[in-house]
């Protein structure tokens, strides 16, 4: 190479050294003066020794080096994370307004739970407890016994009460002869008292007819005895008169006796029918000693065991109908557009898997905190407004299933579409489509 001719030249008269060329084309220049050597090392870079001191000598420029491109000015740097995030702005934009027109028809909440009716269960008469027939959280069937009562003293009531209905029936039956024979016997002793005072009458006639006679002829023409005898027998003619008069009289209440025979059938008739309650009554006591479930339904809150001693009307346990339905407490903003008939849509906590369906059955005619215990009183002069949540019930139409029971309370996400309106609760998958809120 002529580089390294020159060098050669230049090098005469100093200390010998050596050259070493790397794969870069590199070349040594000599220490001038002292002896030593060069070493050039794979960039291209000259590495001169001699007298122990080494220097470095930058390699020659290549052409490719000269040819790369100029770096980006800073400015253009700046713009391309602010293109950046203004694209992801208008991409989260975008993606709330799809949002937003998808779901604009659609009014959800998370405040709602499952509702049913708790029967409460309680004796209806008094004992102690001598069978338990149910368990906890066990399944009843309408009519199936839950606990039994003493029952002697009961039916010790239904065998008296047997026996007062046994003796009021017979006084009855006695009244109504008599009344049956007070119907026939008063009207003949009617009769025959009339008889007997025409009859007394008939022989007063006599006896005044023959005291006149008696008494109209001369002393010689009769005798002291008829005269005697005549009157006698006016007197005596006068008295059963006036005897037969009474009998006649007593006689002519035939009716207020008839009528006093049935007012005696009457009585004894409501002491039978008095006998004959008080009778059903310790029946009633009686088979009320056998506490039955009114309905299907689950056994909750057992708080009774065999041995109790029980008082009417004290609570032993709840029972559960299977009847489920939602109560959400909807914002009285979401009521606008909110009407019964709507289809609903429910998701059940508990039940990741089970999808519910139904139909808005009716919204409550007051918030939640106006029927509280304790109602918010506004006119203290510390008012602050609250949005007031309202009542929704919400029928389940479709998705129940008999094996997986919903306990009350148990937290749900109704979504009511304003859109669908379930024209028949019984048939809820017939439905119409509302024109959508623009």
């Amino acid at each position: 190479m002529s580089g390294s001719s020159d060098n050669s030249g230049a090098a005469a008269g100093h200390t010998p050294g050596h050259t070493v060329v790397n794969s870069g084309g590199s070349q040594v220049i000599p220490a001038s003066g002292y002896a030593g050597s060069t070493t050039v090392n794979s960039g291209g870079t000259q590495i001169v020794s001699g007298g122990g001191q080494q220097t470095e000598a930058k390699p020659e420029q290549k052409p490719q080096d000269a040819a790369k491109p100029a770096a980006p000015p800073p400015k253009r740097r700046k713009i391309l994370p602010r293109l950046i995030f203004i694209l992801v702005i208008i991409l989260v934009a975008i993606a709330a307004v799809f949002y937003w027109w998808s779901n604009r028809n659609l009014i959800d909440t998370d405040d709602a739970f499952t509702d049913g009716r708790a029967i409460t269960i309680a004796p209806r008469v008094s004992g102690q407890v001598v069978k338990l027939f149910v368990n906890d959280n066990q399944l009843l069937k309408k009519g199936q016994p839950i606990i039994q009562l003493d029952p002697r003293d009961y039916q010790a009531s239904v065998d008296k009460a047997e026996g007062q209905l046994a003796q009021d029936e017979g006084q009855l039956e006695a009244s109504r002869i008599a009344l049956a024979k007070a119907k026939v016997t008063y009207p003949a002793d009617l009769l025959q008292a009339q008889g007997n005072l025409e009859v007394a009458q008939a022989g007063l006639l006599n006896a005044q007819k023959d005291y006149h006679r008696q008494h109209a002829v001369s002393a010689a023409a009769t005798t002291q005895q008829q005269v005697d005898q005549a009157n006698a027998s006016l007197g005596q003619g006068e008295g059963q008169v006036k005897q037969a008069q009474g009998q006649l009289q007593a006689a002519q209440l035939v009716q207020e006796n008839i009528d006093t025979a049935a007012a005696q059938v009457k009585q004894l008739e409501g002491l039978v029918r008095n006998a004959q309650a008080q009778l059903d009554q310790a029946k009633l006591n009686l088979s009320y000693t056998t506490v039955r479930a009114p309905q299907d339904g689950w056994v909750t809150q057992r708080n009774v065991e065999a041995g109790y001693y029980l008082s009417a009307g004290q609570s032993i346990m709840s029972l559960v109908v299977p009847e489920v339905w939602i109560t959400a407490n909807f914002k009285e903003t979401q009521l606008a557009r909110m009407l019964p008939g709507q289809a609903v849509d429910i998701a059940v906590d508990a039940y990741p898997s089970l999808h519910l369906t139904g139909h808005v059955d009716s919204v409550q005619m007051g918030s939640g905190s106006r029927f509280s215990a304790f109602p918010a009183e506004n006119a203290t002069g510390n008012f602050v407004k609250i949005v007031q949540r309202v009542p929704v019930k919400i029928i389940i139409d479709h998705g129940l299933n008999p094996k997986i029971p919903l306990p009350l309370g148990l937290s749900v996400e109704p979504t009511v579409d304003v859109t669908r309106t379930v024209t028949d609760g019984n048939a809820p998958g017939v439905e119409n489509e509302v024109p959508p809120n623009q």
